[in-house]
């Protein structure tokens, strides 16, 4: 079993060092030995599978253990931590918040919080949609032509991820978890190696 402490480093070096005695004094309670300090220096604002972040969960292991000081170190919204959540639970890789004293481990409690984090999701995609559709009202109340050119697109966003979609594909990933990888829905990734006559076989 491996202990990644995760620092997201932030404009003063006195932040860092607060959230390194944290989790020092975190693990010390808790006997959580060895750790590994892995330090992010991307903005919170970048997506968490752009960050150091993405690699470290994605080189993880099922029993390893990945200590947060606080919830906000994960990331900015609360949709980009309940993903970073899921994603280490389907890892079986237990992620443990200081600040907040909570441990994701697959335990009832862990699935409570979970579901209680992931209603919060549900609220923050309705208020997005919300503030979206305002947004698009305004916008047509000023006389302001909505949406993109019409007739079919020369390029689609997933193009530059082409590859990607194609190796995992041969690996006999479910469209589900490569949705996840490439970031977009699953419906948008169907339809995209539908048009694209990608293979898939699984």
């Amino acid at each position: 079993m491996s202990v990644f402490a995760y620092l997201r480093v932030s404009t003063t070096r006195q932040d860092v060092d607060n959230q390194r005695h944290g989790i020092l004094e975190y693990c010390n309670q808790r006997s959580l030995t060895n750790l590994q300090f892995v330090e992010d220096t991307a903005p919170g604002k970048k997506k968490w599978r752009e960050r150091r972040l993405g690699q470290l969960l994605d080189e993880a292991q099922a029993g390893d253990v990945v200590v947060f000081s606080e919830i906000s170190r994960i990331a900015r919204s609360t949709l980009q931590v309940l993903e970073v959540l899921e994603h280490c639970t389907e890892k079986g890789v237990h992620a443990h918040i200081t600040k907040q004293n909570m441990v994701f481990d697959g335990s009832i409690q862990s699935r409570v919080t979970a579901t209680v984090l992931g209603m919060a999701a549900e609220i923050e995609r309705e208020m997005i949609s919300m503030r979206t559709k305002e947004a698009l009202a305004a916008r047509k109340k000023d006389g302001k032509i909505l949406g993109g050119p019409t007739g079919p697109a020369n390029q689609y966003k997933l193009d530059p991820k082409r590859k990607q979609i194609e190796d995992l594909l041969k690996k006999e990933v479910s469209i589900r978890q490569i949705a996840k990888i490439v970031e977009c829905a699953p419906s948008t990734l169907a339809d995209y190696i539908r048009r694209e006559s990608l293979r898939f076989e699984k």
